[in-house]
């Protein structure tokens, strides 16, 4: 039995886009047909790179601005999800260019609770490990409140478990507009302490 299990979920990727400039108060990625992928993320992105400084959401395990591997070359989102975020916002839509997304997708549900470690896996061969949900901050927030006045604040309440997640790239390939994603899943069961392990 292999240790990665090839799965029917199948996802198609609607919007690609890079983030090229690091203005924190502006978050905006630049929409893309197609996304060159390879061992140092995507071209121009400002999340490339082999390695990256470490940031609050590893506090607990490195200080701040410690050199660790780049887990977060890619910003993974599904349409289904940014829908919910929407209304939860009491917008008609959430444009992916103002959540710093790189790539969205349709179809595969619950896409924020994929197990981390799983694969998507492009029609190239082009693949990604998932590494963990992403958590709704500011930086987007500050982006849709330059364009939606009022509703930025809204952002983290409405988007809290539905952020998607983050991704390295395993294998190097190509993704356009249109393609499919094949969801591969650990071949393990859930770790049976985690409750221990938040204190429950």
């Amino acid at each position: 039995m292999p240790a990665l299990i090839p799965t029917d979920f199948t996802a198609i990727v609607t919007w690609l886009g890079v983030v090229e400039s690091d203005d924190r108060t502006a978050l905006a990625a630049n929409a893309r047909d197609a996304l060159d992928l390879t061992f140092d993320g995507v071209a121009g992105s400002v999340h490339g790179g082999r390695i990256r400084p470490s940031c609050s959401r590893v506090v607990a395990q490195h200080t701040k601005g410690t050199p660790i591997a780049n887990e977060r070359q890619v910003s993974i989102l599904s349409e289904e999800e940014m829908a919910e975020i929407a209304a939860g916002m009491g917008l008609a839509r959430l444009d992916p260019a103002r959540l710093g997304a790189t790539i969205v997708i349709r179809g595969l549900p619950d896409l924020s609770l994929v197990p981390p470690s799983s694969r998507l896996q492009g029609p190239d061969g082009a693949t990604l490990v998932v590494d963990m949900q992403n958590r709704p901050c500011h930086l987007p927030a500050r982006s849709i409140e330059t364009v939606e006045p009022g509703k930025g604040k809204l952002f983290k309440r409405a988007a809290e478990g539905l952020r998607g997640v983050t991704a390295w790239v395993q294998r190097e390939g190509r993704l356009a507009l249109g393609d499919a994603l094949r969801l591969h899943i650990p071949d393990q069961p859930a770790w049976p302490h985690i409750d221990s392990a938040r204190g429950r």
